[in-house]
């Protein structure tokens, strides 16, 4: 498969972490050129009761794909987004989903 079809096929997957809870959509993704390689998913339809405090209704997020755990019929993260919500940030997760 063409790598171009791979990336494309992550758009309209849905989010969940590992978990369970749902995340969002992704709506694209984020590349890093030099690395030819994604960095980020752009999120968007966010679970409103995750990221209430950290963004804007109706606004995505970027998710940085060191956090994806795998990739199939939906994509699983860390369930770092969880510890987002309980305001428990390990040291290494400290980078939070930026916004969209």
């Amino acid at each position: 498969m063409d790598p171009l079809d791979e990336i494309g096929s992550l758009i309209g997957r849905e989010v969940y972490s590992n978990r369970g809870t749902f995340v969002g959509e992704i709506e694209d993704v984020r590349l890093d050129l030099d690395a030819r390689s994604v960095s980020g998913l752009a999120v968007g339809s966010v679970n409103g009761e995750l990221f209430a405090e950290q963004v804007e209704p109706g606004q995505g997020i970027i998710v940085p794909y060191r956090w994806v755990r795998s990739v199939g019929d939906v994509v699983l993260v860390s369930e770092v987004v969880e510890r987002l919500r309980d305001g428990r940030n390990d040291r290494e997760d400290r980078e939070e989903p930026a916004p969209a």
